[in-house]
């Protein structure tokens, strides 16, 4: 079998900072090309940075959730565009604001089909839910590291939850070595 962790492909990364001040969005979203700024659809302006790509979603308390970006350094670079874009316009911010990872989203390939109903059986229902009348995919909870991964029959993955890249694979290798206990890797 291929190691499953070389699979592994981080799809999104959530991050959060703020400029710790309140900002009028309506004159931001005039002075900012490209940003989106829509209050009935969405309470935050939105700014898209094509390279790399992401979106950031600017509130008025300061608040800057940035989503999209493919890696954390994506994310450092995606928010450093902003940072700069606002400062343009007059904006004070600090040289370095503080930014937080809240979630890595990967997936990854463990090669071979899954029997969703014998796994479920299998890790217990305390950390699992199986509903393939309501989602085709299986949801694993792991303590640690603390993620949620959804199996599906395919053998593929999808992990959230994760603040490293590297709970990916910790999770894979949780994952593994639990269907290889129950022997149910094929």
């Amino acid at each position: 079998m291929n190691d499953p962790k070389a699979t592994i492909s981080i799809e999104n990364v959530v991050a959060s900072t703020g400029i710790g001040q309140e900002l009028d969005l309506q004159s931001v979203a005039m002075d900012l090309e490209g940003a989106d700024y829509d209050p009935e659809q969405f309470p935050g302006l939105v700014y898209r940075t094509t390279s790399p790509k992401s979106a950031a979603l600017i509130f008025r308390s300061g608040k800057i959730v940035c989503t999209g970006a493919n890696s954390t350094d994506a994310v450092h670079e995606s928010l450093a565009i902003v940072f700069e874009k606002l400062r343009d316009l007059q904006i004070p911010i600090e040289d370095d604001p503080e930014i937080t990872v809240q979630n890595i989203v990967t997936s990854a390939d463990l090669g071979t089909d899954l029997n969703l109903n014998a796994i479920a059986i299998g890790l217990g229902l305390e950390n699992i839910e199986y509903e393939p009348e309501q989602f085709p995919g299986l949801v694993y909870r792991i303590e640690e590291p603390d993620v949620v991964a959804l199996l599906f029959g395919s053998g593929k993955l999808v992990i959230t939850g994760g603040k490293e890249p590297s709970d990916a694979e910790a999770a894979v290798d949780v994952i593994t070595d639990r269907l290889d206990e129950l022997g149910l890797l094929a």
